[in-house]
């Protein structure tokens, strides 16, 4: 017997209803906490009893099918309810053994069963590994579609290739990624910069990413507006944008779109909310709150205000922007000046008020955002994420754990972890500043973040390039490589290494 949605909530909230408990809320937390631990707990015992067994697959288990899906139903309660943590439904034993290569084909087809189809748990890195056996796949085709389609019309590139100048990087930009196809879009990136050697293997796309985002944030071009106090960014409000601020806002989502597509990490700084918008999830006043940490704060005592509203406020369901210099005045809602705020709506004016700055007033400029960033991504896996793993996705991570890194790094060309210029290097390492440590990993990586999953994902590599010498460090930023000669002691290594990573502006790099 098949149960529906209504009915599965009945059951599932019968389960959790605490049987003696003077903390009603507390004891609903506990019990819920306890039934995704049942689940969980089984599913990992069965993989882990089987997984040994030859030619096993979690996917073709029908008791962990059953299991998993039970857990869904669990989870869209605890979407309702947020009686625990979304990560509480992370299962490491999957993710320790599923076959992505596997279970994605099912997902995309809908034939099988697929644990893509219950990404709740699945761990944000594993997402990303789906991401790019996705990416890659398409790439694939399109390299193929390209080859076939040279040999009955002509020349036809293999790839994305965007020809740009330093100096007018946005301009070329935004005329060339308005040429392409969708298929275009699709191929792997290959930037070249215009009056320089150098064939993009990974490195100059990072640097090209890192140039036109931080010209694309640029106070100057009034795009996005910065807020001191949460030092993160949000579109600039405007109700009304020009059409070259529309072709701006597409590009912005394209190019956070190309960057998911060739897993580049970008240095962004937005809110939750905008990967909310992305995702399709409502925003709430805890997102304006982590926006504008101030307006939020006045809007949550305004809700819980016990005096009287309308003398100690004295305001309409009005709001004012200052735009270019001038202040201009919006209404809440149609003929607002003839509301006043009072004890009975303040609910409605804080709820109109958030959606003004995170919605309303940016509406236009978010929907190109939003258009540009689904030309490439929109059929995509990236369905499969929440807005918080978005972010991760995209911004990757500050947390530089660098002995991880050390645990994970490879060694190439004669040094190996017991070299003792390699024990040296992480003595030294360790021993940085944090914004030392991101200097490096900026020099040897082309990002200062880790990836989704933490640095132990980066496949860093550190090969030897010869005998002493006073050449500085050099990186391969395409391919995450440093390269150290072999310094004739611990102070010159670090002297040497220092310089390096403090003039890493630029492809200055390999």
């Amino acid at each position: 017997m098949k149960l529906g949605d209504h009915y599965q909530n009945i059951l599932f909230s019968y389960l959790i209803e605490p049987i003696d408990s003077t903390d009603k809320d507390v004891g609903d937390r506990f019990t819920f906490k306890q039934l995704v631990g049942v689940f969980q707990c089984y599913i990992s015992k069965r993989i882990s009893l089987h997984s040994a067994s030859t030619g096993y697959s979690p996917n073709n288990d029908a008791l962990i099918a059953d299991a998993t899906k039970c857990l869904s139903m669990l989870y869209k309660m605890n979407e309702e309810g947020r009686y625990i943590s979304y990560t509480d439904f992370y299962n490491s034993t999957i993710n320790e053994h599923i076959d992505i290569k596997e279970d994605f084909p099912n997902y995309k087809d809908k034939k099988g069963f697929s644990f893509c189809d219950y990404p709740f748990t699945l761990s944000p890195s594993i997402k990303a590994d789906v991401i790019k056996v996705e990416s890659v796949f398409q790439m694939r085709h399109e390299l193929q579609d390209a080859f076939f389609r040279a040999l009955f019309q002509g020349v036809n590139s293999p790839y994305l290739v965007l020809e740009i100048h330093r100096d007018n990087i946005i301009a070329d930009t935004l005329t060339q990624l308005e040429e392409k196809s969708i298929h275009d879009l699709k191929k792997q990136l290959r930037v070249q910069f215009l009056g320089e050697e150098g064939v993009d293997e990974g490195g100059v796309q990072k640097e090209f990413f890192q140039l036109i985002v931080r010209e694309l944030f640029d106070p100057k071009y009034g795009m996005f507006s910065f807020n001191e106090e949460s030092r993160l960014c949000w579109f600039t409000s405007n109700p009304s944008p020009d059409e070259i601020n529309i072709r701006e806002y597409k590009l912005v989502g394209l190019l956070l779109g190309l960057a998911v597509y060739n897993s580049v990490i970008l240095d962004l700084h937005f809110p939750l909310a905008l990967y909310k918008k992305l995702m399709n999830v409502d925003t709430t006043l805890a997102d304006l709150r982590q926006l504008d940490p101030s307006l939020g704060k006045g809007l949550e005592r305004l809700l819980y205000f016990n005096g009287n509203v309308e003398l100690e406020y004295d305001r309409f369901f009005q709001v004012d922007i200052e735009l270019h210099g001038h202040i201009f005045t919006y209404d809440l809602k149609q003929r607002g000046q003839e509301y006043p705020l009072t004890d009975e709506s303040k609910e409605e004016f804080v709820e109109l008020y958030t959606q003004f700055i995170l919605d309303k007033s940016v509406r236009k400029q978010f929907e190109a955002f939003q258009e540009g960033f689904q030309l490439v991504c929109q059929d995509s896996a990236i369905k499969i994420f929440r807005p918080e793993e978005v972010e991760q996705l995209i911004c990757g991570s500050s947390d530089l754990d660098f002995e991880a890194l050390e645990l994970s790094t490879v060694y190439d060309g004669g040094w190996t972890k017991e070299s003792k210029i390699i024990k040296y290097f992480w003595e030294i390492v360790h021993s940085f500043t944090y914004e030392e440590k991101k200097k490096l990993l900026f020099f040897a990586t082309g990002s200062d973040r880790a990836p989704i999953g933490g640095l132990s994902k980066l496949q860093f590599v550190i090969a030897k390039n010869g005998g002493d010498s006073d050449r500085l460090p050099t990186s391969h930023t395409c391919y995450n490589v440093l390269l150290l000669c072999e310094y004739s002691s611990k102070e010159k290594l670090k002297e040497r290494l220092m310089t390096s990573i403090s003039n890493a502006e630029g492809f200055g790099m390999i």
